[in-house]
């Protein structure tokens, strides 16, 4: 939790010097923007964080965003496919192609690394080629599912700014994490997930099927990389198959590692990984907000990114050292 609260602090810092230096980062459709596009992205960092956890690395996020967005923008603007049973078939592939990346992991004990690496580059290439490369959507008159990710019903007013319209993706997000936390960490699963990154060959050697957990993890990775690939797909109507979703795993995985998972697995948590999402957001239109140059977007994130990581590393070196000298005490 002391890492949770030290993300959390930063989050707070970040907002309050945003709003000093540019009261309209407050706007009440600015705080909207932010929590729509934080609810989108959380939804790949929780997938993200949990496959981190185990200790391995899915570089495919965004190639799984690209082509469940592709596919069924094409199924139903293209060929006329109910969008219901476009969804589900677009989540099925998800499914399948995280169910292929976890067996080739665990069964032929290939690296993570490369294994998603080729991922990312063969499910770009593959929603490039059945579109024929050319611009995807889902028609004028489909154009209400554009609803399922935008602002909902629900409206927080507050004072001095107004009522602020939740949108959609930030609610599922809040569903979603609020299932991942009890799955995490009220669960056995959870617990074997949590085992197995801290030494995965103490955890099989105590009777746990740790390939089992794997496999289920990165399924879970790549369906919530595909859920979020169709969300990001109605919130903008079309889909260009070279670019939907290129570089969001790297925010994903950002996001989790701001939020707390180690790199080196056996940490993390959900509510971290949901905090972090919204620090990367929150500094990506604080950037365009406060009139930063755009060339320099991915330069200031990394360098924030950076330093919350080291000075997370130097606050968790301390607590060792101090636990140390506890029992060295003792």
């Amino acid at each position: 939790m002391n890492r949770v609260r030290g993300i959390l602090v930063l989050l707070i810092a970040v907002i309050v010097f945003s709003s000093v230096i540019n009261p309209q980062f407050l706007l009440a459709y600015n705080l909207q923007n932010i929590l729509r596009w934080t609810g989108l992205f959380g939804i790949l960092s929780i997938g993200a964080g949990l496959v981190i956890i185990t200790g391995g690395i899915d570089l495919s996020i965004g190639s799984v965003v690209g082509i469940a967005g592709t596919t069924m923008a094409m199924w139903v603007g293209a060929t006329g496919m109910s969008p219901g049973i476009a969804f589900l078939l677009a989540i099925g592939l998800s499914v399948g192609i995280g169910f292929a990346q976890g067996l080739l992991i665990t069964k032929l004990r290939l690296q993570p690394f490369i294994v998603t690496l080729c991922g990312l580059l063969i499910l770009r290439g593959v929603s490039r080629y059945v579109t024929g490369d050319a611009t995807q959507g889902f028609g004028s008159k489909h154009l209400w599912l554009r609803n399922l990710a935008s602002e909902s019903p629900i409206s927080i007013p507050i004072p001095g700014i107004g009522p602020i319209a939740i949108p959609w993706p930030f609610i599922l997000l809040i569903i979603l994490a609020i299932i991942a936390g009890i799955f995490l960490n009220r669960s056995v699963y959870g617990r074997h997930l949590l085992a197995l990154g801290r030494n995965e060959e103490a955890t099989r050697i105590s009777g746990v099927n740790t390939q089992a957990i794997i496999i289920a993890t990165y399924v879970i990775s790549a369906t919530l990389a595909g859920f979020g690939g169709i969300l990001f797909a109605l919130d903008i109507n079309s889909v260009q198959p070279s670019g939907h979703g290129e570089f969001y795993e790297l925010y994903a995985i950002a996001a989790a590692v701001l939020g707390g998972c180690s790199l080196r697995g056996g940490e993390g948590t959900i509510l971290g990984m949901v905090i972090g999402t919204a620090i990367i957001r929150v500094l990506y239109n604080a950037i365009n907000v406060l009139g930063i140059a755009t060339q320099l977007e991915y330069a200031v994130i990394g360098a924030v990114i950076l330093l919350g990581v080291i000075a997370d590393e130097l606050v968790r070196r301390m607590g060792a050292r101090r636990a140390a000298k506890r029992v060295e005490a003792q």
